[in-house]
Order: structure tokens, then C-alpha cells, then sequence
């Protein structure tokens, strides 16, 4: 049976390795900007200066995404209980 702590326990770690990921991809994008760049550039020929807005909206996105899904309903329950 599903309990309260068991779903609370469930979002604690889905936030935890939504973070780690946001974490990495933020910091691929920081040190290999210039290979990904060009990695993507020659797979769907598109704009550098495109490309850029498009990782920065990706991780914005997640960003929201990790907060909206995992960490208020985590700390809602953590109230709750």
C-alpha cells in the first residue's frame, strides 16, 4: 500500500536526480559549449546564436519543471505530515 511518506520519500529523491541532471547538463553546457555547438550545428544546421537561446530556454524550462512537479509537492507533503 501507497502511503503518504512513501510518495514524500519518492518526490525527495525525484527532486534530488532532476537536480544532479540540470546540474550536469548546466555545467556540459559550460565547458564543451563549443563542441555541442557544433555537434548540433551540423546535425540540424541551425543558428548558432539560435542554439544558444535554445539551451539557456531548455534549462530554464526544467528548471520550472523540476520545481513545479518534485519540490512543492515534496515540501507540501512534508507540511502535511
Amino acid at each position: 500500500m501507497i502511503t503518504i511518506e512513501i510518495i514524500t520519500e519518492f518526490l525527495g529523491w525525484c527532486s534530488i536526480i532532476n537536480i544532479g541532471m540540470l546540474m550536469l547538463s548546466a555545467i556540459l553546457l559550460v565547458l564543451f559549449n563549443d563542441t555541442i555547438l557544433n555537434i548540433h550545428i551540423k546535425m540540424f544546421n541551425l543558428d548558432k546564436k539560435y542554439l544558444q537561446q535554445t539551451y539557456f530556454k531548455y534549462l530554464a524550462q526544467y528548471k520550472i519543471i523540476i520545481i513545479i512537479f518534485n519540490i512543492v509537492p515534496y515540501f507540501v507533503l512534508k507540511i502535511i505530515v
